[in-house]
């Protein structure tokens, strides 16, 4: 059954790609709100939570922050990583920024060993203060399920405008600093066979990850439920076949 965060810090939780990880929700509690509606999204669809659409706001976020990694650190468990995520897209919130700036000065303060993650679906990174933001945390993890404007619309389900190539043309511009994160996995939806893992779909994505030379790339598949009830999760032996074939491009390659 898929589920919304409660609150706008949760966890931490162990993270099979980050290690220790404090969720930072910048999203509303009541409802999701993201510019994507992924059919394998673990909080459902954007349609089943039509609650006050507000964002969390900064002031609350830096105090709730702030008085979790000072508990964590006092009981002697600081986080591995302060992770950005929860019900939807962080980068749409208005001052993103600015919070990215309040974390970093809180990291630095309470836990500075920690790492500040970004998990991002990249439609807001023609954004300048989006970027600027991105550019300064840890991993900036930003999606790319597919090298296809076709398979996009049918997995990701964008809600905007949205081209393959001008989002590639953008996370070239970070110049290798960011990780490509990409869902691979099978199934069904609305009749249609959903299969971005097809040696066409790979070979074309596999010239995208090139191109963009990431520093990293991390591959996954389906762990948690789905609002779609048709898909099949890839098993870890394929998703390590593909790492093979990001690895022998010269780029570092996680499988979880």
């Amino acid at each position: 059954m898929t589920s919304l965060y409660d609150n706008i810090i949760f966890g931490p939780v162990r993270s099979r790609r980050l290690g220790l990880s404090l969720g930072v929700n910048l999203l509303p509690i009541e409802s999701k709100l993201c510019s994507f509606d992924c059919i394998y999204c673990e909080c459902g669809w954007n349609d089943e939570h039509p609650g006050a659409r507000r964002f969390n706001s900064r002031d609350d976020v830096r105090t709730m922050l702030a008085e979790t990694l000072e508990r964590m650190v006092k009981d002697g468990t600081p986080p591995d990583v302060i992770t950005f995520a929860g019900n939807g897209e962080p980068t749409l919130h208005p001052h993103f920024e600015q919070i990215i700036d309040d974390t970093l000065a809180m990291r630095d303060r309470y836990c500075p060993s920690a790492k500040v993650s970004v998990l991002s679906n990249a439609t807001q990174i023609h954004r300048e203060d989006v970027c600027r933001a991105l550019r300064r945390v840890d991993n900036n993890i930003l999606k790319l399920d597919s090298a296809f404007d076709a398979t996009v619309q049918l997995v990701n389900k964008p809600q905007g405008k949205y081209s393959v190539r001008e989002t590639v043309e953008r996370l070239k511009a970070f110049e290798g600093e960011l990780i490509v994160q990409t869902m691979f996995l099978r199934g069904e939806y609305l009749g249609k066979r959903v299969d971005n893992t097809t040696e066409e779909e790979v070979s074309a994505w596999l010239e995208l990850i090139r191109e963009i030379a990431p520093k990293q790339v991390m591959v996954y598949s389906l762990d948690r439920d789905t609002p779609c009830q048709t898909l099949e999760k890839v098993e870890k032996e394929e998703l390590r076949a593909i790492a093979a074939r990001v690895e022998a491009l010269g780029i570092c390659c996680s499988v979880a």
